[in-house]
């Protein structure tokens, strides 16, 4: 990391407007989180007022975030992290279940929301290994060409890309495909992609379109569930690994215990074989 540019890492960061709901705060406040204003929880409020299952939809993403990160380090010796969409720190960051299974992994958050980072590069202050940039995921050159990502990605060695809760907010007309497409193109073999989109609440649907309105109302970004149909033909070339790209509660059982409701989210994970694209 030494050659990254000591004043981009010291940029600051555009000025935010604690009036304007944001995607990531909202969803802290969803986890019981601090770091969101007043006008995120009242967005927030009236979301989970229309559909009230999203604060569990909250919690279970990042367990089956927690999930997925900790299979990836023990089970596949993945070293290397792209969490793209990161959000707000919280408990169970990715950093915090690698490292902990591999102090020497390397992760790197980008975010579009100033506050999300701003957090992130105090958190990460005395972590050598783990670093946060101000990047929009739907710009994958501009992503992949900053600083921080060439100067900590090394892409002749396996990577995990990560896209946690953040392509629903991708509408049809920008081409999710194309930004997942762009992302593994420069992963080498072993490499794997990490999805989790909310799905359609077949029990719930009015009101799960309710909240949308209300979102996008607040923040002014769509929300956008898909089906497992509409979301495979993003992973083509790609070896989709047990369960499958699945209902999360698949993935994590013990979200069916106790009182937690299923969650309309799919979550996949698939890996990049050999003959399946060149890295950089």
């Amino acid at each position: 990391m030494d050659s990254i540019d000591a004043a981009e890492l010291a940029l600051s960061l555009p000025e935010v407007d604690p009036s304007r709901a944001s995607i990531a705060r909202i969803y802290d406040f969803w986890l019981g989180g601090s770091q969101n204003f007043e006008a995120d929880r009242e967005a927030g409020r009236r979301a989970a007022e229309a559909l009230p299952t999203l604060p569990a939809w909250a919690r279970a993403n990042r367990a089956f975030l927690r999930h997925v990160v900790d299979e990836l380090v023990t089970t596949y010796g993945i070293r290397q992290f792209l969490d793209l969409g990161s959000g707000v720190p919280t408990a169970g960051n990715v950093h915090e279940v690698a490292q902990a299974v591999a102090p020497e992994a390397t992760v790197v958050y980008i975010d579009m929301d100033p506050v999300a980072i701003a957090h992130a590069r105090a958190l990460l202050a005395d972590n050598p290994t783990a670093h946060a940039a101000l990047a929009d995921l739907r710009e994958p050159p501009v992503v992949l060409d900053h600083p921080v990502v060439r100067d900590t990605i090394d892409w002749s060695k396996p990577v995990a890309v990560l896209m946690f809760a953040v392509l629903h907010f991708i509408p049809d007309d920008a081409d999710a495909a194309r930004i997942v497409r762009a992302f593994m193109e420069p992963c080498g073999p072993g490499s794997y992609l990490a999805i989790s989109h909310g799905s359609h609440d077949r029990a719930a649907l009015a009101a799960q379109q309710q909240a949308a309105r209300n979102y996008l109302q607040f923040t002014g970004v769509p929300f956008t569930p898909r089906s497992a149909e509409q979301i495979a033909p993003w992973l083509t070339g790609l070896e989709i690994q047990p369960p499958g790209l699945v209902d999360v509660d698949v993935w994590l059982p013990s979200l069916r215990d106790g009182d937690t409701p299923n969650v309309p989210s799919l979550g996949v994970l698939a890996r990049k074989g050999a003959g399946a694209g060149t890295a950089r």
